[in-house]
């Protein structure tokens, strides 16, 4: 029954972080096209141009955040003595909050980008597609992550079989 709560649990994580991989990129790819050619008008409010400054440092606080706040999260993971189900959950959540965060940062570039024009929003956009792609979870990552061994060990790789 156990390895079924994991199986549920893995599946669902990996679901929702390809929603929330997914969501924000069409948002951006419209924000970067009209940077790049003023193909379409958006009547834009006149924003400050303090909120530029803002926008940017806010996005890179959350990106090392994030960092910080994950690795924290699978430290207390290792050093806690959990059975295999309480510790895939654990990592369900943190990496859940992990990408909650990133895709927060990706609609603060998007919008950042949209409104100034500000090609550091594109660099942030390319950091947080970066950790996008370095935290997406799979077994041998969760395995490494949580440094399992023996039978947790096999428990976890199998959730890369289907079915």
């Amino acid at each position: 029954m156990k390895d079924k709560n994991i199986k549920q649990i893995y599946e669902s994580l990996e679901r929702n972080v390809l929603i929330l991989i997914a969501i924000p990129i069409p948002f951006f790819a419209v924000a970067y096209l009209n940077s790049q050619n003023k193909t379409f008008s958006i009547n834009l409010p006149e924003v400050p141009p303090f909120w530029d400054s803002f926008g940017l440092g806010l996005g890179v606080s959350i990106l090392v955040v994030h960092y910080f706040n994950f690795q924290a999260a699978i430290k207390r993971i290792q050093n806690g003595s959990y059975d295999l189900e309480t510790k895939v959950s654990l990592y369900a959540q943190a990496t859940l909050l992990r990408f909650y965060l990133l895709f927060a940062t990706t609609l603060i570039c998007a919008t950042g980008l949209l409104f100034f024009d500000n090609k550091g929003y594109t660099i942030a956009f390319a950091v947080t597609l970066l950790f996008f792609s370095l935290g997406k979870p799979t077994p041998d990552r969760i395995v490494k992550l949580l440094k399992l061994n023996g039978e947790e060990k096999e428990k976890v790789l199998e959730l890369k079989r289907r079915g």
